[in-house]
């Protein structure tokens, strides 16, 4: 989640993407994306199972900044908000 091409950017794991970012998107989770306003998906990655997202969310959190740029650039290099691509 960004609030802007470039900006701020969040990154977390879900079982159910839709549903996460409609909650991030309407403010009704308290705390780094409503403080932040990262309300649109500019990227995402799926995973058959929840042990290994995790395992990818703590190694990008890890990651310096311009990695994770280059990531969403690579997904989409527009940083259009992909949520109405879910449902």
């Amino acid at each position: 989640m960004a609030n802007k091409r470039n900006g701020t950017i969040y990154l977390g794991v879900t079982s159910n993407l839709q549903q996460r970012c409609f909650q991030h998107r309407n403010g009704l989770i308290d705390g780094f994306t409503k403080q932040y306003g990262c309300k649109l998906l500019v990227w995402y990655q799926r995973f058959e199972n929840l042990h290994d997202a995790r395992r990818r969310e703590v190694q990008m959190k890890s990651w310096k900044r311009l990695w994770k740029l280059r990531e969403i650039e690579q997904m989409n290099p527009h940083w259009a908000d992909l949520y109405e691509t879910l449902v």
